[in-house]
């Protein structure tokens, strides 16, 4: 029998990617404000603006088994232009949005034999980067609030934070505007590119399947190497 998988924001970048990537190995739940890029997907939509709705649970299974939360934000800027309201709303959406769309269904995945739970994170928590204040802070929630909730529900859930750097989805489109800055950023990873969705989308879907069962509670960098070498 397929396992259920729901995916906050599934309709572009790593979730696309990932939705993509394992359709046809689970059932497929997806909750974004939109259904662009789902076309070719064999999933069940429910719309859902993380930020200003509810999650609906009406067309979801009665078990979970995964949860994937992919919504995100990039607001680079130095710390004296970012006001209050700027880190308000990076950690409406990067970190309560979580915790509004986890705590829906939250019920549903205890009743999985074992439910994988995947979030992301920045390499920008474990690297101090300028401009990344608000970003960093955000997601630097997400990553204690993961490794609290891996304890507290073990064995129950896996719990574990997916920590990539710079990857070519549309929310990094101004970084990658052109062929120069593409270069620029591509030379500051050790691999000497940016990441692709599909580099992430296939970590996410090792946490998801059994071949992760005994994986929980970790921060996993998937960046080029950017968070651990220096090979300048």
């Amino acid at each position: 029998m397929k396992k259920n998988i729901l995916l906050i924001g599934g309709s572009h970048g790593i979730g696309n990617a990932l939705a993509k990537l394992i359709h046809s190995d689970y059932n497929i739940y997806v909750a974004s404000r939109n259904e662009k890029g789902l076309e070719n997907i064999e999933a069940t939509y429910i719309n859902y603006d993380v930020e200003n709705s509810i999650l609906d649970t009406e067309n979801l299974p009665e078990v979970l088994d995964g949860f994937v939360y992919c919504p995100g934000s990039i607001n680079l800027k130095p710390f004296k232009m970012l006001s209050e309201e700027s880190f308000e709303q990076d950690m409406k959406l990067n970190f309560f949005g979580l915790i509004k769309s986890l705590k829906a269904v939250t019920e549903l995945l205890k009743k999985s034999e074992q439910a994988s739970l995947i979030f992301f994170s920045t390499v920008a928590v474990k690297v101090g980067m300028p401009f990344h204040t608000s970003v960093a802070a955000s997601k630097g929630a997400i990553e204690g609030f993961a490794k609290s909730l891996a304890a507290e529900y073990a064995p129950k859930f896996r719990v574990n934070v997916i920590a990539p750097s710079l990857t070519d989805t549309p929310l990094a489109e101004k970084l990658l505007g052109n062929e120069k800055k593409r270069e620029k950023m591509d030379e500051r990873h050790p691999l000497k590119r940016v990441g692709t969705p599909d580099d992430i989308a296939k970590i996410a879907s090792f946490l998801l399947s059994e071949d992760s069962s005994w994986v929980t509670g970790q921060i996993l960098g998937v960046d080029g190497g950017m968070s651990t070498l220096n090979v300048s």
